[in-house]
């Protein structure tokens, strides 16, 4: 018997011919003009109950009535939203395993975290942004003070004694927290949760003295008279919290508006891309979405693929200075 070897070039050549075969290349692009023709997971970085939960389930539905499949929600907490969005940088690209694009895991990492397990730049395909949202300084109720200048007044009075906390390292509130710090030259630590829901938790159980966190999340305890509001941090008051002051009011140029977006990981082919931010594009302009996003003090906010790039890269060129300034940094 004569044994054949064939080479591994012969045998890679031999599958690029047959995957480069018309008929196979027809329907490769059969299936992404039909995309999504099966249910799609929805990485969410943070857990339940959140912002981004609220915001990315008010996405989906809009999206799963266009297309008529379902957009499942699906929450990968941790690590600032560097775990979620690991998760979708190591999925398979054929556009049924999407999610959050954030500026906590995709802006603020790559300059706070000495490793990740992905590249920003390099390990996503950004497809739109959806929301902006500003962050919100909020107290326990038996903290004594009822504005931003008394809370700081109180801190310097105690140095050391007091805490904040957020949904994580590396997210927008807590980079807020620590731009408080540096701007006010306060001495408090940061005490870092899986989110804001769990953060808020065991602020209303009285076992943390204040957070910053995406306006949407702590509103209703707001409302209920539970926590007390200092400030919001965008550059005019928010429509849902029209008595609250703005940060910059006491500290002039104090800003920080959180974003989200979709994505998914490298790879995805161009066509999908382009249906999914036609879809994204149509979602963000329903008036049911955007009466809902306003009832959270969201705003939509929606780019092209090309244009998500850029943002997302402006916003980390932006936001690296800040955080460099404040001190922050996690191994």
């Amino acid at each position: 018997m004569i044994r054949r070897f064939v080479s591994r070039r012969r045998v890679i050549a031999g599958m690029a011919g047959v995957l480069g075969s018309p008929m196979i290349a027809s329907g490769i692009a059969r299936a992404q003009a039909n995309w999504p023709n099966k249910s799609v997971r929805y990485v969410n970085l943070f857990p339940a109950g959140g912002a981004t939960d609220v915001l990315s389930r008010i996405v989906c539905q809009e999206l799963s009535e266009l297309t008529g499949q379902q957009f499942v929600v699906e929450n990968k907490g941790g690590s600032g939203g560097n775990a979620g969005a690991d998760v979708i940088a190591k999925s398979a690209p054929d556009g049924y395993t999407v999610g959050l694009l954030s500026i906590a895991p995709h802006a603020i990492a790559p300059t706070l975290y000495a490793k990740l397990p992905f590249d920003a730049d390099k390990d996503f395909t950004p497809i739109s942004t959806l929301w902006a949202v500003p962050n919100i300084l909020v107290v326990k109720l038996d903290l004594p003070v009822k504005t931003v200048p008394e809370l700081m007044a109180l801190i310097k009075a105690n140095p050391g004694k007091y805490s904040f906390a957020s949904g994580g390292s590396g997210t927008s509130p807590h980079i807020c927290g620590e731009m408080f710090k540096q701007r006010a030259g306060l001495n408090m630590f940061h005490v870092p949760y899986r989110g804001g829901a769990p953060a808020l938790q065991d602020m209303l159980a009285g076992q943390i003295d204040m957070m910053f966190d995406n306006i949407p999340g702590p509103m209703a305890q707001v409302r209920a008279g539970k926590i007390r509001a200092l400030a919001v941090t965008s550059t005019e008051r928010s429509p849902i919290a029209p008595d609250v002051p703005t940060m910059s009011d006491y500290m002039p140029g104090f800003q920080m508006t959180s974003w989200g977006g979709l994505c998914g990981p490298a790879g995805l082919p161009p066509a999908m891309v382009e249906k999914a931010n036609a879809l994204v594009k149509q979602a963000l302009e329903s008036k049911a979405l955007k009466t809902a996003f306003l009832a959270q003090g969201a705003t939509s906010l929606y780019k092209t693929p090309a244009e998500t790039v850029a943002f997302r890269r402006a916003e980390e060129a932006m936001l690296a200075p800040i955080i460099k300034a404040s001190g922050a940094k996690v191994d």
